[in-house]
């Protein structure tokens, strides 16, 4: 839609006669009527000597773009190409491609300007034209060289005859394409293999022909003859810059990125696109090359790079006068770019939506992921708008590459009518308002820490000198004692020896700077936490498992409020330390304390892990398995964050780590599930229908009631409800063969504990435990619910069925757990003989407490009461609890809605089994065990305490054992 103009001033009137005149005296009179009629044909002729020069000189050209109505229409990208085309169809020698191409590129130019000034398009739409043009007039020229040249230079060929192709990279704003109205444009050339051409007068290497290729097409695009420029090339940014060669092969490129590749060189490959050539070749090169541009962990060393890089064009600006520069000035576009690329390079090897070549779509997605409010970003889209206009107001005037604001009077007022405004005083008054926002934003994600927090204090200055070796042990201990570390020689002698160790001492120069900063810091964190020296040298297991990834240190740096987390979380566990040592990609978690310490209930984890799945190739399993075993962990270190805070009480913390677990069992049944029927199709039920996916897993143990802890494995069952006998169906899966629904099912049991079970780089997901199948170890991996039902109503022993009290569907098909349901009640329900019952389980119990409980000394005695296996302790609690839903479901029903042992207990009051009294013992000593065993396993000490402890408890749970079962604990 056009935007209003305003009242032309009466200083620019006389350059509007002018004009006038000069073209109604050149044009044919039919032709001047046709311009004259065009909209906002005066504000163009007024604003762009490039156009009114153009078309006196080319009148035939403008005389062609008035009657095919170019002006007025938009033109995609195949149309553009398709006029290319045709005016090349007649090239026979290269002049005639030269002065084609230029006359080409003037036409659409003289176009675009038009409509950018006239604001008939905007200004995305101006840049994505402006790019279509550049990748047409590259490709197509490329082809007619290739096809002109080879009858001479032979067809490249690999060593199996295949021929070749070079692959144009183009880059910075034709990559991102958002190319700028007289943009140079910046290339790299590449072909796939070595080789030799065949067929021509005599052969070639492949990389003499493309080097020769490339001349041709550069001079093509930058030669300035009579008819002008195609585009301005720069092939700086190739390998090696100036001194590389014009073409490389794909593995020479993929060789130096990896190998010599420098940060300047990944902030520059974040907009390489393939934009001529061999487009499919080229994209598997780039595809090698993204691990160069984004790391796998969250990278904040490109931060202290991004800041030399800008540092840099800041003395440019300075030493060249450059401060009205709209691009590299203060608050210009080129800050735009970084606060983008910033993220892009930080979080993009994780946060794949990152890898987003345009500034439009990038900085959306920065504020989706809450990296930046969308306030900010929408304020920066706003300004980059703005300027990018402002960069076209300069450079449409004479398609000259400029972006410094004018000087004097007349070129003022003429830039402010082209942007819409009555004055300049009004233009630059808003342009200094983009600004001031752009830098403000700028500063505050680009700027170094402050001074104090950044290691510029006496303090940092004195440990900075403790950790270089300045100091001898007994001086070196005095300071560490003076910073209230409580062992403070054993922390000197722990610290001397990292700083000698081998692995610090053949660190790179980079990592050992890193490194050197950081430790002053990490002493001075840690001497501001309870027990200094135990924190130290639980802190230091993360900073020995990150030496060689020393862009950990850099996000710790950068990020302090990050590290006085990180030392909180140490100094209150060594559990914690070690979980963030196994993955420290964790140590992106740190960065947000709203999160951190706020875990996400059931709902939230399946959306989070849903839209982390989203970023991922269906195809690659190995970057889902990796992702999920990062989903757990993250979420895990949350729950633990919250935990030592004293903000969620024991039985939250096991409801989160169970929601972790069922949002991650949910999802790998569906992956395990999609790769099944994909190869095999979907198994068939007894009725003729399609199972999808008629199948459950059922959580025992602590899964199953809802107590899970920090190492907790999942004891699981799984069960599906096809017909037994039935194969699965492949109507609709080309070329693929049918199986038996058992083996189908058996296949996906295996995949789901594969993915669960299988220790990659990150870990192991889960270990699974399935022994509670039907028949243990020896039977089906996964069984019908038919038989399920059979084994437990005729082979199961007591203790299976005690098993099944605190079992549960933690993720399948809604009706086959129904199904589970209906036979879990009706096998506790079932009639029972009391007396045989109790001796079932008080058989059971003593069993496990002579095998797994603590062992007395010589004298019969026990020195220590093991929490969860000793008389008084939590089985027996639990097998309390068993016992009320096996001897008494049939009479009270109420008592299978539950599967935890805590809300089993309330119901047993709730109908009267059990005093008040006898039910808030049970509960209460249940609570405190489960408290005490899971403050051991955060400190990762026994959970065997002396005997003396927890009298009370055990006294109480043994005589209502004892009053229940008719047997005294020992």
């Amino acid at each position: 839609m056009t935007l209003p103009v305003p009242h032309l001033p009466a200083q620019l009137k006389d350059t509007a006669d002018k004009q006038w005149q000069r073209l109604q005296d050149r044009l044919e009179p039919d032709v001047f009527v046709a311009l004259q009629a065009l909209p906002q044909t005066e504000k163009i002729i007024v604003c762009s000597d490039y156009v009114v020069d153009s078309a006196l000189r080319f009148p035939h050209l403008l005389s062609e773009m008035l009657e095919k109505g170019w002006f007025t229409e938009p033109l995609n990208a195949t149309q553009m190409r398709d006029i290319l085309q045709e005016k090349l169809a007649t090239c026979t020698v290269e002049a005639d491609l030269h002065r084609a191409l230029r006359q080409y590129r003037r036409q659409m130019m003289m176009r675009i300007i038009w409509r950018d000034f006239s604001f008939t398009t905007n200004m995305w739409q101006t840049t994505a034209e402006l790019s279509h043009l550049a990748d047409i007039c590259v490709d197509e020229a490329l082809n007619w060289l290739y096809n002109f040249y080879t009858p001479q230079w032979g067809t490249p060929c690999d060593k199996q005859s295949q021929p070749q192709r070079m692959s144009v990279i183009g880059m910075g704003k034709l990559g991102a394409c958002e190319l700028n109205l007289s943009s140079d444009i910046d290339l790299m050339f590449c072909f796939p293999k070595h080789g030799q051409t065949q067929g021509g007068k005599r052969s070639l290497d492949n990389q003499d022909f493309f080097i020769r290729l490339g001349q041709k097409l550069i001079a093509a695009l930058d030669a300035n003859t009579a008819d002008g420029f195609v585009f301005r090339v720069d092939m700086r940014l190739r390998p090696y810059g100036q001194s590389g060669s014009l073409a490389l092969s794909h593995n020479a490129m993929i060789e130096y990125y990896h190998d010599q590749g420098r940060e300047w060189e990944r902030y520059a490959m974040i907009k390489a696109r393939i934009i001529a050539g061999d487009i499919e070749g080229g994209n598997q090169l780039l595809e090698e090359l993204s691990s160069f541009v984004y790391r796998k962990y969250v990278d904040f060393s490109v931060i202290e790079s991004l800041r030399d890089m800008k540092a840099m064009i800041n003395r440019e600006v300075r030493r060249k006068g450059l401060i009205t520069n709209v691009k590299l000035g203060p608050g210009g576009i080129r800050e735009v770019e970084f606060i983008t690329q910033v993220f892009q390079l930080i979080r993009g090897g994780r946060d794949t939506e990152l890898q987003e070549r345009s500034i439009r779509k990038g900085l959306p997605i920065i504020s989706g992921l809450g990296l930046l409010p969308q306030k900010i970003t929408d304020e920066l889209l706003d300004a980059y708008l703005f300027l990018r206009n402002a960069e076209h107001a300069l450079q449409g005037v004479a398609d000259q590459q400029t972006q410094t604001l004018p000087d004097d009077d007349f070129p003022r007022l003429r830039m402010a009518y082209i942007m819409n405004f009555d004055n300049w005083q009004d233009f630059e008054a808003r342009l200094e308002q983009e600004r001031a926002k752009v830098s403000k934003h700028f500063d505050n994600v680009i700027a170094a820490p402050e001074d104090e927090e950044h290691g510029d204090n006496p303090k940092n200055t004195e440990l900075g000198a403790l950790w270089n070796g300045e100091y001898e042990v007994e001086a070196g201990a005095r300071l560490l004692e003076d910073q209230g570390y409580e062992r403070a020689e054993e922390t000197y002698t722990r610290l001397d020896r990292l700083r000698t160790s081998r692995i610090v001492q053949g660190l790179q120069r980079e990592g050992r700077q890193r490194l050197d900063a950081f430790m002053p810091q990490l002493l001075q964190a840690v001497a501001e936490n309870a027990a200094p020296s135990r924190t130290f040298e639980r802190t230091l297991i993360l900073v020995e498992a990150v030496l060689r990834r020393s862009a950990y240190f850099v996000l710790l740096l950068e990020n302090p409020a990050a590290l006085k987390q990180l030392v909180k979380l140490c100094s209150a566990s060594p559990w914690i330390a070690e979980h963030l040592a196994k993955t420290p990609i964790l140590l992106d978690e740190l960065l947000n304390p709203s999160t951190l310490y706020t875990p996400a209930d059931l709902d939230l984890l399946r959306d989070d892990l849903r839209q982390q799945m989203l970023r991922l190739p269906e195809e690659d399993e190995e970057a889902q398995m990796e992702a999920l075993r990062y989903f757990k962990r993250a979420h895990v270190l949350r729950v633990a964050a919250s935990d030592i805070n004293q903000t969620r009480h024991l039985m939250k913390v096991s409801d989160y780590l169970t929601f972790i677990a069922e949002a991650v069992l949910e999802y790998v049944l569906q992956m395990a599930w999609k790769t099944l029927t994909e190869k095999y199709g979907l198994p068939i039920k007894e009725d003729g229908s399609h199972c999808d996916p008629s199948f459950v897993i059922i959580g025992y143990g602590k899964m199953g009631g809802i107590e899970l802890g920090y190492g907790s494995d999942l004891d699981l069952v799984f069960l599906h409800d096809a017909d037994s006998q039935g194969v699965t169906d492949t109507n609709n899966i080309d070329g693929k063969r049918s199986i038996d629904n058992g083996v189908f099912f058996t296949r996906l049991g295996q995949r789901i504990i594969h993915i669960l079970n299988t220790l990659t780089p990150s870990g192991q997901l889960y270990e699974v435990d399935m022994r509670l199948r039907p028949s243990g170890n020896s039977g089906l991996l996964v069984s019908s619910v038919k038989a399920f039902k059979d084994y437990q109503l005729k082979e199961a022993w007591t203790w299976e069925k005690q098993a099944l009290v605190r079992a549960r569907v933690v993720a399948g098909c809604p009706v086959v757990a129904k199904k589970f349901e209906q036979v879990r009640a009706e096998i506790l329900t079932e009639a029972r003989d009391p007396q045989k019952l109790q001796e079932d389980v008080v058989s059971m119990r003593i069993k496990m407490r002579d095998n797994l409980g603590s062992k007395p000394d010589a004298t019969g005695d026990r020195k220590t009461f093991q929490l969860k296996q000793d008389a008084g302790g939590m089985v027996d609690i639990e097998f309390i609890a068993q016992y009320f839903v096996l001897r008494y479901s049939t009479q009270f029903p109420e008592l299978l809605q539950w599967t935890d042992n805590m809300r089993i207990l309330e119901t047993v009051e709730q109908v009267g089994l059990l005093s008040k009294k006898d039910v808030a013992q049970l509960s209460e000593a249940y609570l405190i065990y489960r408290q005490a065993a899971h403050d051991a396993s955060m400190q990762k000490v026994s959970s065997e305490v002396p005997a003396d402890q927890f009298i009370e408890q055990r006294t109480a749970v043994s005589h209502i054992w004892q009053m229940l079962l008719g047997h005294k604990s020992q």
